[in-house]
């Protein structure tokens, strides 16, 4: 590879995984557990944030109980994976990640997603071998994506793939994968198919794009 080529450090749910939907009907289903309205795909877009807990604040107006968290985080995760198989990956995310392969340029995966859950379900889209690692979230699912990304990277290191952090950008659909980013002196490109508003995205300062081919291109200008 050139010495100025670009590492993509890619988002899973709702990036490459287009399973918004997924995951509406399982964030109304938590929310069924404790008797909360249902939430639009709109509305839930306009108040999501992490760490999780916050916006169930946003909803309910306080902070949940530790007892209506784990509550309502099992309901949430149980209701998920339930129907996580069934999603798609994103339009032309595979061929994206093929042709990016195929030209020797370099590319991971970090998700918040539970390791031993995503491991298995990107192995079953048949992508796996595009990627240096997949690492999922090892611990607590209320934290933020920051501390996985320093791991991240560390292990990418370990594996000796010394990846400078300006050469790298992070393609996600949250505002905290620019904040992860951020925080190892990276750069971020973000998606508006998943989680979050345009408007909502617009507040980390970072490129907003409507589509992962645009995300792609997008991230080379930034780091070139």
């Amino acid at each position: 590879m050139g010495k100025r080529t670009t590492h993509l450090v890619w988002d899973w749910n709702g990036t490459l995984l287009d399973d918004i939907a997924a995951v509406i009907e399982a964030t109304n289903a938590a929310f069924a557990e404790l008797g909360l309205e249902p939430i639009t795909l709109e509305r839930y877009r306009e108040l999501y944030c992490v760490p999780i807990p916050r916006f169930y604040e946003r909803l309910m107006g306080r902070l949940p109980t530790e007892a209506e968290w784990l509550v309502m985080d099992e309901a949430f995760h149980k209701h998920y994976w339930l129907r996580a198989d069934a999603c798609a990956l994103t339009a032309g995310a595979a061929e994206l990640l093929a042709a990016r392969r195929a030209a020797g340029l370099s590319q991971s995966l970090l998700s918040m997603a539970p390791h031993e859950h995503l491991v298995p379900i990107v192995r079953r889209h048949g992508i796996t071998e595009h990627f240096l690692r997949v690492d999922g979230r090892t611990g607590p699912s209320h934290g933020s994506k920051a501390e996985h990304m320093v791991r991240h990277l560390t292990l990418l290191r370990e594996a000796g793939e010394g990846i400078s952090p300006d050469r790298i950008v992070v393609i996600g659909d949250a505002v905290d994968d620019a904040v992860a980013a951020a925080h190892v002196g990276a750069r971020a490109v973000l998606f508006t198919g998943g989680s979050h508003s345009r408007a909502s995205l617009a507040v980390a300062g970072v490129p907003v794009v409507d589509t992962l081919a645009e995300a792609v291109q997008t991230a080379e200008l930034l780091a070139g």
